[in-house]
């Protein structure tokens, strides 16, 4: 017999055919692994914010308004016992604040992409108010009260 006229036994064909279909199918998983979707983490373009130490006694978090909270748009992820807060300054005078647990998963939103706050792990973004920008997250973040004095934001909690 010729090698055109050879034939391949039915075990054959199943081992071929399931080495094809795994290739296929690992060559699949493995491109949608990268990439700049917005739910990948790391998809957006977001830098780490600074993290602050926030000072808890009576139902407030206080917090000095230095580092990247000496300028108008300035934001940092604020760290304390009493929780984890976004903090921006919004003007000369005015703060906001809101918690930093993403509202979809509770991952730590960490990150900033501008003026919107990006949560690491589904890549869900928040205006500097909390409310919801991109999803997957489909509710806002919590915002507190603020009062600024001497140099010294207070979070009402």
């Amino acid at each position: 017999m010729s090698d055109k006229d050879t034939c391949i036994t039915r075990r054959e064909f199943c081992v071929t055919t399931c080495q094809v279909a795994s290739g296929v199918s690992l060559a699949t998983l493995f491109s949608g692994c990268g990439g700049s979707s917005p739910t990948s983490p790391g998809g957006g373009a977001s830098s780490p914010l600074s993290v602050m130490q926030g000072q808890f006694a009576n139902a407030r978090v206080q917090v000095p308004a230095s580092g990247a909270l000496t300028d108008v748009g300035g934001a940092v992820l604020v760290d304390s016992i009493a929780g984890l807060f976004l903090l921006s300054r919004a003007s000369a005078s005015a703060f906001t604040a809101v918690d930093a647990i993403c509202t979809h998963e509770g991952c730590t939103v960490n990150g900033q992409d501008g003026s919107t706050y990006v949560c690491p792990c589904h890549g869900s973004r928040y205006n500097r108010n909390g409310q919801v920008i991109a999803g997957p997250a489909k509710a806002n973040l919590r915002q507190y009260a603020t009062t600024f004095t001497d140099g010294v934001v207070t979070i009402a909690l």
